[in-house]
């Protein structure tokens, strides 16, 4: 018990010493710098805002069209006119200019429903562009909230070999203080040595591994400085145990990101072919408009002319007959609704599959905790009371060590069940739509 509370103490000491001078970060923290700066969440609101920006009157064709149009131009002239009794008559430098403007008005008055139907597709698409936006803000904050607890886990599997090295430390000292008594041997000595070195290495490996879990974060979070170092408030992964099947499913049907985009699909097809079919409709368009023209003269008994007025036109058109192109249009666009029904059916059945999934690995890793929590408390007591025997000599170094490695083992098992039981709870949240609970 002794070394365990000297063990303690050293990693409270080791953590202490490494947050001087870091950033303390909470999960919520993490979030919300993501969904600030990450460069995917601000090119789907890029996205978004596009889509926002087409759905309006003048773009579905519900306004008219008006343009203003001014022109001048002039002739400069030399005439020469031969006469039939041989008398010729020339003029030069004969200068004619001609100033004209019109405004004119263009407008569908009845085109077969068509802008009707564009504007609603263009509000589905409006709707799809804040899905999109939906699901990007989703899957970022599942992945930090997953990058978050996986970095706890590698600091735990780091505090791990901490304690593996200490506790190897602790049999260097005994099998030395044995040697110089006359009561152990070299070879126990060196075997101790290289055991150290053996848990030394291994506790350099993991602080890459921290290291890199640490960068990961960072690039999610699109902060500046990705070498920016860090520690996490939370120090253990907890996990939710009363997610239930039936009410996840439930709200996956109602919820989930993915299958709203496909159900937005279907009803764009659908608007699709009622865009297809309006062209079968007849049309009427109506045309005005306002002119004004200036004719001058320097050779003419008129000196300039000037006309203005207004002019103003229905024009009433129906398709006969286009190669059956009409028609062929209108059969592929029922077979691309088709298509969409089964995509929206497809998804709802994957969407389903992966809850199933998901939610049975989330229930085994719930069993595998309370199993490994077992287990670790036995091979707690097994280590102590194999530390009292190999300090007596009752036990081999080797028997220690296997003892040792059996705790070691039985604690990476344990935050291990505790993480892939997190990243089940992340994956059922995410796909019943109630991931944002995280933030």
């Amino acid at each position: 018990m002794k070394i365990r509370l000297l063990t303690i103490n050293i990693l409270s000491l080791l953590s202490l010493s490494a947050l001087q001078g870091q950033e303390i970060y909470e999960l919520k923290d993490c979030i919300s710098i993501g969904l600030e700066r990450n460069f995917s969440i601000l090119i789907a609101k890029n996205s978004e805002t596009i889509s926002k920006n087409n759905f309006t009157l003048g773009n579905a064709g519900f306004l008219p069209s008006i343009d203003l149009n001014g022109r001048h131009s002039g002739t400069l002239n030399n005439t020469t006119t031969n006469l039939t009794d041989g008398t010729q008559t020339i003029s030069n430098g004969i200068f004619n200019t001609t100033t004209n403007g019109s405004v004119t008005l263009g407008m569908t008055i009845f085109n077969g429903f068509s802008a009707i139907t564009t504007y609603k597709k263009l509000g589905e698409l409006n709707q799809v562009g804040q899905l999109n936006t939906q699901l990007a803000i989703e899957n970022l904050i599942a992945d930090i909230v997953s990058g978050y607890y996986n970095y706890i886990l590698q600091v735990q599997q780091m505090n791990n070999l901490k304690y593996a090295l200490t506790l190897s430390r602790e049999r260097l000292r005994i099998d030395e203080d044995r040697y110089l008594l006359g009561s152990g041997s070299k070879l126990e000595v060196l075997q101790s040595r290289v055991y150290v070195n053996s848990d030394s290495s291994n506790l350099s490996r993991q602080n890459e591994v921290v290291r890199s879990a640490q960068i990961r974060i960072n690039e999610m979070m699109a902060v500046e400085n990705l070498d920016n170092e860090f520690t996490s408030k939370d120090t253990s992964i907890t996990v939710n145990p009363d997610l239930l099947y039936g009410k996840l499913l439930e709200e996956t049907l109602v919820s989930n990101t993915n299958l709203l985009i496909a159900s937005k699909n279907k009803t764009i097809s659908d608007y699709d072919y009622k865009l297809i079919v309006s062209r079968s409709y007849p049309y009427l368009n109506f045309s005005g408009g306002y002119n004004y023209n200036l004719n001058t003269y320097t050779s003419n008994t008129n000196k300039n002319q000037i006309t203005n007025g207004m002019n103003y036109g229905l024009t009433f058109g129906v398709t006969l007959f286009d190669g059956n192109n009409q028609r062929r249009s209108i059969h592929n666009s029922s077979i691309e609704r088709d298509s969409k029904e089964l995509r929206y059916r497809e998804v709802e059945q994957g969407v389903k599959a992966d809850l199933l999934t998901i939610y049975s690995a989330y229930s085994n890793n719930l069993r595998l905790i309370s199993l490994e929590e077992q287990n670790f408390k036995t091979a707690t007591e097994n280590l102590d009371i194999a530390l009292e025997r190999y300090k007596l000599g009752s036990l081999s170094g080797i028997d220690l060590r296997e003892v040792q490695k059996s705790l070691l083992d039985a604690k990476e098992r344990l935050i291990s069940a505790h993480y892939q039981a997190k990243l089940a709870e992340v994956s059922l949240l995410l796909i019943s739509g109630r991931i944002m609970n995280y933030y």
